[in-house]
């Protein structure tokens, strides 16, 4: 990886984890480690183009099949793929299927860009997390050997115990909070080989734990607003992305599209986007290379 290398675009595939749940904006919105990264390496890169793709709730097929496409006939600088952890959470999951179709989108998105980059996702401990264990690290562990076949990069969060920090994540418990997304965007920017700016893996100042009382009331809040219909759907094979598409994707027009800092003549921190105006800021996700 060149050392303080220049990326003038990316493109982000995925689930919830690269959409942003739960980095929630004033206006209802998620933010999230991808778009925190894109307005950072926008800052150092003059006509800096972005497109999110990723969409909550997604299995690695829905992935491959409706943002693989997409991603590659932008051929961007940079691509990030972060999948297959649904699929393992679901009560019976095909791993034969899920290393086929990850490696299905990794030959077919690395010769799309210059880098990819691929994540070992972070974990929280406890009863859901934990009775799918062995099938997640079975996932990372492909991860780890498709990146070697095809040198793509990648990023290790889950073995940092930062992460894993019970305060790292929303009260949903499946989601990083705001603070976990931007150790996220640290993380994936010093693998891009950028100067880091701070220690992602340091751990949270200790506190004293909640009383017992408060832990059980907190538990039983959780199973009844998150666990309890995140259980329904998977039973149900219903998904909370059912009907939705990534932000920079049309799909009327069956295409993904850039984005690009709404004041594009001053270099510095990104204010706000819109859409890229140029004649290849949209690339239908159907044609070859």
């Amino acid at each position: 990886m060149e050392l303080n290398a220049s990326y003038t675009s990316l493109v982000a595939v995925g689930d919830s984890f690269t959409e942003g749940m739960s980095d929630l904006l004033p206006d209802g919105t998620y933010r999230g480690w991808a778009d925190l990264l894109a307005s950072r390496l926008a800052a150092r890169s003059p006509g800096f183009r972005y497109a999110n793709l990723a969409v909550r709730g997604k299995l690695i097929s829905q992935i491959v099949d409706d943002q693989v496409e997409a991603a590659a006939a932008l051929r961007p600088d940079v691509i990030t793929l972060v999948g297959g952890l649904n699929d393992t959470l679901r009560p019976k999951c095909d791993m034969g299927m899920v290393r086929g179709r990850l490696e299905e989108a990794v030959e077919r998105l690395t010769p799309s860009c210059e880098q990819l980059v691929l994540m070992r996702s972070p974990g929280r401990s406890g009863p859901v997390f934990d009775r799918f264990r062995p099938r997640i690290e079975a996932l990372f562990a492909l991860i780890d050997d498709l990146a070697a076949q095809h040198g793509a990069a990648v990023v290790d969060l889950y073995s940092a115990p930062s992460l894993a920090d019970p305060r790292m994540w929303d009260v949903d418990r499946l989601h990083l909070t705001a603070e976990g997304h931007r150790r996220v965007a640290e993380a994936v920017w010093q693998v891009l080989g950028l100067p880091p700016e701070l220690d992602w893996r340091a751990r949270m100042p200790a506190t004293a734990p909640p009383h017992w009382a408060a832990r059980r009331t907190e538990d039983i809040r959780f199973a009844r607003r998150h666990l309890g219909p995140w259980i329904g759907r998977r039973l149900t094979g219903r998904s909370s992305g059912d009907g939705r598409w990534g932000a920079q994707y049309d799909a009327a027009a069956g295409r993904a599209f850039w984005i690009t800092p709404a004041d594009a003549e001053n270099p510095g921190p990104v204010t706000g986007w819109r859409r890229a105006a140029s004649p290849d800021a949209a690339v239908s996700g159907k044609e070859s290379d």
